[in-house]
């Protein structure tokens, strides 16, 4: 009796994939699937160990050499640089030193600029002292010189023993020393100075005047108003059309932190009764025209031409308050500005 054949063996039927099908219920198809992927990873994961590739060969010679040349060639085309000596050379260079004099009685008046720098006074502050005595008509008072700009007090201490001038101002309505007691004094008066004031005097007695008519001469005579201050008081009432009431003076920019001279501006001036400002059209003036006026200005300008275009024209200056950003206290400012004729 022969003996009966030893059945073939699969590789299908090996270990791992019988065990995937015993234990993990997987078909021969998906069995087999699963070891081939296993051996995919197993030979990514070797495959970088059993190949190196060549590494590149770093030759430093090569770049030394490149940098020595580049070096070189720096060197080469680099202008000589300036050298420049210190601030204190140049100055000393550009204002040659004055012989010091020895301290004794001196007439603050009568000084040049080289007679203060001989004093031991810097040259830009002798300078600075000189042209402010020029322009305010000569000093009257020690404090004048003590308060000038870049004076270290070591040397105001210094000169002040030999200054011929009292300490401090006067005070407002009291009469100076050598005017009350008649006796003569060193300290002449400052009306009779050899520095006289370029300024003319502003008249005390002043007769109140139409603040819409003025100039910027009539307002000048106001005390505190000078000729900047009266410059924009003209130039806001161009703008506004003219002024209502005379309150509106503290909307000037520069008068805003000056409550006393928007006093004294009231006191000496007034608005005509029945006077009738320059008004605007807001249905035929453009936006340039519009923002210019102090109570519209660039954002109310934008929505009222807007507004214009949207709805047609206005009917009547009070249409101008369906604008949402129209507050009721910016219109009651307006109102007497406006016309939609």
């Amino acid at each position: 009796m022969k003996p009966s054949p030893r059945p073939r063996r699969s590789w299908a039927n090996a270990g791992p994939l019988r065990w995937a099908r015993r234990y993990m219920g997987y078909s021969r198809a998906e069995a087999r699937g699963m070891v081939g992927l296993l051996a995919v990873l197993a030979g990514a994961l070797l495959l970088p160990l059993l190949w190196h590739p060549a590494q590149p060969q770093y030759l430093p010679a090569a770049d030394q050499q490149q940098l020595d040349q580049l070096a070189a060639n720096l060197a080469a085309n680099r202008a000589p640089s300036r050298t420049y000596a210190p601030r204190s050379f140049e100055r000393a260079a550009r204002y040659p030193a004055v012989a010091q004099v020895p301290l004794g009685p001196f007439d603050p008046n009568a000084l040049t600029a080289e007679g203060w720098e001989a004093r031991g006074v810097p040259h830009f502050v002798a300078g600075r002292i000189v042209k402010y005595r020029d322009a305010a008509g000569g000093f009257r008072a020690k404090a004048q010189i003590k308060k000038m700009y870049g004076l270290e007090d070591s040397v105001y201490q210094r000169l002040a023993p030999f200054m011929q001038l009292p300490e401090a101002l006067p005070g407002r309505g009291e009469r100076p020393a050598y005017a009350a007691t008649g006796a003569p004094s060193k300290f002449p008066p400052f009306a009779d100075s050899k520095f006289p004031s370029k300024f003319p005097s502003k008249p005390k007695h002043l007769q109140p005047f139409d603040l819409n008519a003025a100039d910027t001469t009539q307002l000048m005579q106001i005390r505190g108003i000078g000729a900047g201050r009266a410059k924009w008081v003209v130039q806001y009432r161009n703008q506004l059309g003219g002024y209502l009431r005379a309150d509106q003076l503290g909307e000037i920019f520069v008068l805003r932190d000056a409550p006393d001279l928007v006093d004294s501006l009231r006191k000496y001036t007034f608005v005509r009764p029945g006077f009738a400002p320059q008004l605007v059209n807001v249905n035929t003036a453009s936006f340039d025209e519009l923002y210019l006026h102090p109570y519209i200005r660039k954002p109310l300008a934008r929505l009222i031409v807007a507004y214009r275009k949207q709805h047609g024209p206005y009917r009547k200056p009070e249409d101008l308050q369906q604008i949402p950003t129209l507050k009721p206290d910016d219109w009651a400012k307006l109102r007497p500005y406006v016309r939609c004729d």
